[in-house]
C-alpha cells in the first residue's frame, strides 16, 4: 500500500515538504526493464481503456475464464445498491475452479511447497490436494455438516488449513478463520456471532521455536458456545490435549476411510463463501461477508495481472492465511490460477534471521509478496542476513498490508531485488476482497511510495468533504466508485452498520477511510487513515509525515504516531518507536528524536512524547493498530484486541506509558514551551515553537497563562492581527 509525506489540509500544511529520507527515491520513476516487459503478458495500457469502455463486459470476459455449472443471466444487478449482486443466476463451485479443472494438465504440478518451522518439508501436488479436500469434504458431510452450516477454523499455517477451507467451499459451508493466536474470548465471539456448529483446529502450532496450544484455547472458548456440536483436531505436535468424548474427533481418523472423490455443491454466485472479522473504529469487530463467484473472479484476475504470472513461477505471499491476504492471495487466487506457492508455518527469524532468504534460495522463489512491517524488521536485523543467499530467482516483488515508506521501498528494491525486480505496491482492504490499486508491472512504471493506478475495472477518485472531485496534487478523501466483483456484500447481521460506515456519506461511492492525492501522472498516493490526521494547535498534521520523519532517524526501525487529547493544544503528538539492532535507547535518544522531527518538519510537529518500545501492536496483515495506541496514550480501557498478532504487546506498552517519560515537559508541544516551570504563578522563561520568540530568555509567561491559552505568544498574536487586518483591507 502506498505512502506519502503530504498533509491533509490545514493552513500550515506544506504539500511540497518531503522528509530528507525520501528524497533519494520519492518522485523518481522506475520503469520495468526491457527484459521484464518482453516476457510480460500485459505491456501497455489498452486494458484500462477496454475496462473503462464497458466495465460489465470486461468483468464478464474475466469471469468466462472460470468453470461454471450454470451460466449467469446478468453480470451486475444494481437494483438494491449498495447491496450489489454479481453474475446473477450463475452457479459454480470454488473448489472445482481451484482444483478439479487443473487435474488433467496440471495434476502433477506442485500446488504448495509446505515447510514447517522445525524444518519438515512436503511437496503437495494439485492431485494430492484435490484428494485431501475431497476426503475432508466427505468427512464433514458424513458428520452432518450441510450447505449453509458455518464452520470456524482455528489453525496454524499447516496444509490442513487450505484443505479445510476448500472442503468447506466444496460442500457450501461458509467458514470463518480465526487467526491462530487469538484469545479464547475472540474465538467465542466469532463462533457465537456466526452460530458455528463445527470447529476445525489442531493440538498445537509452532511459532518462534516453541509450541502454542490451540485446542486448549478452543476448549476454553467452547464453554460459552452451545451451538458447536463437533470439533476436528489435527495432530501437529502430538503433545497431550484435553479430550471431550463425543465432541472431539482426530482429523486423521475422520478422513481415513473417506473416498478421494466428492461431488461438489453447486453454489449460487451470491452464496456466502466466508466471513472474516476485522477491527472496527468502535472496537467491535466487523464480520466482513464475501460471497462466491464475484470474489473468485476478482482475486483470480488481480492475482494473474498484478503478479504477471508465468507458467513456471514459484510464488510466495509471506503472510498468514488467517488474514485477507492469505484468503485471497495464498489460497483462492493462486489455486484458481494453478500456480505453485510456498506455504511456511513459522516465524521469519526462526531458527535464524535468514530463514526467509534461505527459503527463497532453496525453492527458487520468483515472486515475493510481503508486508512493509516485515521488510522493516529485516532492515532492523541488518543486510548481512541476506548476504550469502542466492536471490537471483526473484523477478518480481510485492508489498501489502500498509503504506510502504519510500526508504523501505528503496531497501527492498536494492537489497532484495538487486535493482532489477519491479515492485508492485498494492493497496486494498479486507472489505475490497481483492487488490484495488496497484501497477501492472509490465505496463506501468513504479514510483516509490505510490500505489500507482486503480486496477482495470476499478474506479477511484479523490474528493473533498463535500464530495467534489479534486484536481491533481490536492489532498482529499479516497473513494471507490460503484461496484467491483470481489467487494464485501455486507457486515454479517448488520446491514445498517454496513450502509452507515461505508456508503451513507457519499451515495454510490465507497468511502475507503484513507486520505490520498493524485499526482500529475494520475498516480495515487495514500496519506494515511482519515482518523490519523491530528489537529495540534490549529495545525492539521498527518501521522504519516511525522512517522516518516522518525523513521528517517538512523536509530529507528519503525514508528507509529497518534494524537492524544490535550487541554492546551487540542491534541498532542505522541510517538512510539522501535529501534534498530545496536541502537541505544534512553533519555538522550528520546530528546534527539523529538528535536529530529522538529528539524525535519517544523517545531509545531515536535512530539510531546516519544516512547521507545520493543514491538508495535499490529494485525496479522501488518496494520499498526493506532486506535489502541491512542487508547493507551489517553489512559482509556482498550477496545477489541483480538485481531492483533500479539495482544500482550498492548499491556506492555500501557504499563510503560504509566511511567513518567524521561525529560518530558508536560507543556512541551504546545505553541508555548516553558523551560522549567516551578509553580503555577511563577514567571518562567518560555519560547514560542512557531516564531522562536523568547529564545533569548526575555519572555516569561506563567504556567497558568500557558494552560489558559497555549497560543499566547505576543509576536504570533501581533502577526495574526496584522494578517486579519490586511485581509480586511484595513491598514
Amino acid at each position: 500500500m502506498a505512502d506519502s509525506t503530504h498533509n491533509i489540509g490545514g493552513s500550515h500544511a506544506n504539500p511540497d515538504h518531503v522528509p530528507v529520507a525520501t528524497e533519494a527515491v520519492e518522485g523518481r520513476v522506475f520503469p520495468p526493464s526491457a527484459a521484464f516487459v518482453a516476457a510480460s503478458a500485459i505491456t501497455d495500457r489498452s486494458i484500462y481503456a477496454r475496462a473503462t469502455e464497458d466495465v460489465e463486459q470486461y468483468w464478464a470476459d474475466e469471469a468466462s475464464k472460470l468453470e461454471w455449472m450454470t451460466p449467469w443471466t446478468d453480470v451486475l444487478d444494481q437494483s438494491r445498491a449498495p447491496f450489489y449482486r454479481w453474475f446473477v443466476g450463475g452457479r459454480l463451485n470454488i473448489s472445482v475452479n481451484c482444483l478439479d479443472r487443473h487435474l488433467l494438465e496440471r495434476g502433477d504440478r506442485v500446488a504448495y511447497h509446505w515447510e514447517g518451522e522445525p524444518g519438515e518439508t512436503e511437496a503437495i501436488t494439485y492431485s494430492d490436494l484435490h484428494q485431501r479436500v475431497c476426503r475432508m469434504a466427505n468427512a464433514l458431510r458424513s458428520m452432518g455438516v450441510t450447505k449453509g452450516d458455518t464452520v470456524a477454523i482455528y489453525m496454524g499455517m499447516v496444509p490442513e488449513l487450505p484443505v479445510a477451507m476448500l472442503a468447506c467451499a466444496r460442500i457450501g459451508a461458509p467458514h470463518t478463520i480465526v487467526f491462530a493466536g487469538f484469545s479464547p474470548t475472540a474465538i467465542a465471539d466469532r463462533i457465537q456471532d456466526l452460530g458455528c456448529t463445527t470447529v476445525i483446529t489442531q493440538d498445537e502450532a509452532w511459532r518462534h521455536g516453541r509450541t502454542i496450544e490451540l485446542k486448549a484455547a478452543v476448549d476454553e472458548a467452547l464453554v460459552s458456545c452451545p451451538s458447536v456440536v463437533r470439533t476436528i483436531v489435527v495432530k501437529r505436535t502430538g503433545n497431550p490435549v484435553e479430550w471431550v468424548e463425543g465432541r472431539d474427533h482426530w482429523y486423521h481418523d475422520v478422513v481415513a476411510d473417506q473416498p478421494s472423490e466428492c461431488t461438489p455443491e453447486p453454489m449460487d454466485s451470491e452464496d456466502p463463501l466466508f466471513v472474516l472479522y476485522t477491527s472496527g473504529t468502535t472496537g467491535k469487530p466487523k464480520g466482513i461477508l464475501h460471497t462466491t463467484a464475484g470474489y473468485l473472479v476478482g482475486v483470480s484476475t488481480t492475482h494473474r495481472q498484478v503478479f504477471d504470472l508465468h507458467d513456471d513461477d514459484v510464488y510466495w505471499a509471506a503472510a498468514d492465511i488467517g488474514w485477507i491476504t492469505g484468503h485471497s492471495y495464498i489460497v483462492y487466487g493462486p489455486l484458481a490460477n494453478g500456480v505453485t506457492s510456498i506455504l511456511y508455518e513459522g516465524a521469519p527469524g526462526t531458527p535464524a534471521k535468514d530463514r526467509i532468504w534461505d527459503i527463497v534460495e532453496r525453492y527458487r522463489v520468483t515472486i515475493l509478496y510481503m508486508a512493509p512491517t516485515a521488510i522493516q524488521t529485516f532492515i532492523k536485523w541488518g543486510v548481512e542476513h541476506l548476504e550469502g543467499h542466492d536471490l537471483s530467482s526473484l523477478r518480481l516483488l510485492g508489498s501489502v498490508g500498509e503504506p510502504i515508506k519510500p526508504e523501505t521501498w528503496s531497501w527492498y528494491h536494492t537489497h532484495v531485488g538487486h535493482g532489477r525486480c519491479p515492485i508492485v505496491d498494492t493497496w486494498w482492504q479486507t472489505e475490497t476482497g481483492m487488490i484495488a490499486i496497484a501497477p501492472l508491472p509490465g505496463a506501468i512504471a513504479a514510483k516509490a511510495g505510490s500505489a500507482t493506478l486503480p486496477m482495470p475495472g476499478m474506479r477511484a477518485d479523490i474528493i473533498d468533504e463535500q464530495g467534489v472531485s479534486l484536481p491533481a496534487n490536492t489532498p482529499g478523501l479516497l473513494v471507490l466508485d460503484g461496484a467491483w466483483p470481489a467487494m464485501m456484500r455486507t457486515l454479517w447481521g448488520d446491514d445498517e452498520r454496513y450502509l452507515k460506515a461505508y456508503w451513507s456519506q457519499y451515495p454510490g461511492r465507497y468511502l475507503v477511510g484513507d486520505g490520498a492525492l493524485r499526482d500529475d501522472d494520475g498516480y495515487i498516493w495514500l496519506l494515511g487513515r482519515i482518523d490519523d490526521v491530528m489537529n495540534v494547535s490549529g495545525h492539521r498534521l498527518s501521522t504519516v509525515e511525522i512517522e516518516a520523519a522518525l523513521v528517517n532517524h538512523p536509530a529507528v526501525a519503525e514508528a507509529a504516531v497518534v494524537g492524544r487529547e490535550d487541554p492546551i493544544t487540542g491534541q498532542a503528538v505522541v510517538g512510539f518507536v522501535t529501534l534498530k539492532v545496536g541502537a541505544n535507547g534512553g533519555d538522550e535518544l528520546v530528546a534527539e528524536l523529538r528535536e529530529h522531527v522538529a528539524t525535519q518538519i517544523g517545531r509545531f510537529a515536535r512530539p510531546a512524547s516519544v516512547m521507545i518500545i520493543d514491538e508495535l501492536p499490529k494485525t496479522g496483515s501488518g496494520k499498526v493498530m493506532r486506535r489502541l495506541l491512542r487508547d493507551i496514550s489517553e489512559g482509556r480501557a482498550l477496545g477489541d484486541v483480538t485481531t492483533l498478532t500479539n495482544s500482550s504487546v498492548c499491556a506492555d506498552i500501557a504499563a510503560q506509558s504509566r511511567q513518567p517519560t524521561p525529560m518530558e515537559d508536560p507543556l512541551d508541544g504546545a505553541f508555548t514551551w516553558l523551560a522549567r516551570p516551578t509553580g503555577p504563578e511563577e514567571p518562567t522563561p518560555g519560547m514560542c515553537l512557531i516564531c522562536d520568540h523568547g529564545a533569548d530568555g526575555s519572555w516569561t509567561p506563567t504556567v497558568q497563562e500557558v494552560h489558559r491559552d497555549g497560543g499566547n505568544c505576543p509576536v504570533c498574536q501581533m502577526l495574526r492581527q496584522k494578517e486579519r487586518a490586511e485581509a480586511a483591507n484595513i491598514s
